[in-house]
């Protein structure tokens, strides 16, 4: 018999009008680089809770061997769980069924035109099954609002960046 997991407790209403940030959840994964001193390319992913724990490895599109995750794979499941969350929550508020709901992420790296370095790009692929894309358009829009994934995706996440002594 499966034990069912707790939904979480969190609402789709703006229940929070603090001025500044208020966090959750924190979490910490720490990347060493490997035999190749190359986080990409020969790396070790590890959290600070030690229940992720996975070697990195370039995808064979890159020049790698593939034979491991890479840090694409992990945003872009990631990004797919998280909407996949957020719009878990407006469905049940709709009181739709989300069980049927699945998300696909798909995340390409490549060339920033802009500036010669390197960019990502996010398309996520909702499957529905059952429900009126016009019922479904407006609760897409609201999880886009509440997923945190998709404003970082559109907004940018204010980074810090020190050198640890």
């Amino acid at each position: 018999m499966t034990e069912r997991i707790p939904l979480p407790g969190l609402s789709t209403e703006k229940d929070f009008d603090g001025e500044s940030f208020s966090a959750i959840y924190t979490t910490s994964v720490t990347v060493s680089g490997g035999t190749a001193a190359h986080g990409r390319a020969s790396g070790r992913a590890r959290s600070a809770d030690g229940v992720l724990d996975l070697d990195l490895r370039m995808p064979a599109e890159l020049g790698g061997d593939g034979r491991g995750t890479n840090p694409e794979q992990l945003f872009a499941a990631g990004f797919a769980a998280c909407f996949h969350g957020a719009l878990s929550l407006v469905a049940r508020k709709e009181e739709l069924d989300p069980t049927v709901i699945s998300v696909e992420a798909t995340v390409a790296f490549g060339r920033d035109p802009g500036d010669g370095g390197y960019l990502l790009r996010v398309d996520l692929e909702v499957t529905w099954p059952g429900v009126d894309p016009e019922i479904a358009a407006p609760l897409l829009e609201k999880a886009n609002s509440l997923c945190p994934y998709a404003k970082m995706a559109g907004r940018g996440t204010p980074t810090t960046i020190t050198l640890a002594r």
